[in-house]
């Protein structure tokens, strides 16, 4: 089933409203993200770079760490009350304005 991001933010309140602890604070949740982020990018290593996983080391998967990346960035932005589709609308207005002429396009042939 597709959802949009104002349903997976929904969800995730819903998953985290369950629990008396709720959304941590900013500074915890930017320390969740950094440490996701650090796992993503070992993984990233261990499948494209030099340093291969040991043999006793868990498998994990990038979409895996890429999931726990979104799941801690809608925390992050229900948290603070950010719409997500409105920061992405935005986002893409700025890319498209500000970049506009900064890469090359694809044969349009």
């Amino acid at each position: 089933m597709d959802k949009s991001l104002g349903d997976i933010q929904r969800e995730v309140d819903e998953y985290i409203s369950q629990f008396k602890e709720g959304y941590f604070g900013p500074l915890s949740m930017m320390a969740r993200m950094s440490e996701e982020v650090g796992e993503l990018a070992r993984e990233v290593n261990h499948r494209f770079g030099e340093k291969p996983k040991k043999a006793d080391e868990a498998e994990n998967s990038i979409e895996l760490e890429l999931g726990d990346i979104l799941f801690i960035t809608v925390c992050f932005a229900n948290s603070l009350g950010i719409d997500l589709t409105e920061a992405h609308n935005k986002v893409m207005h700025k890319f498209n304005t500000r970049d506009a002429g900064r890469w090359t396009p694809k044969n349009t042939d």
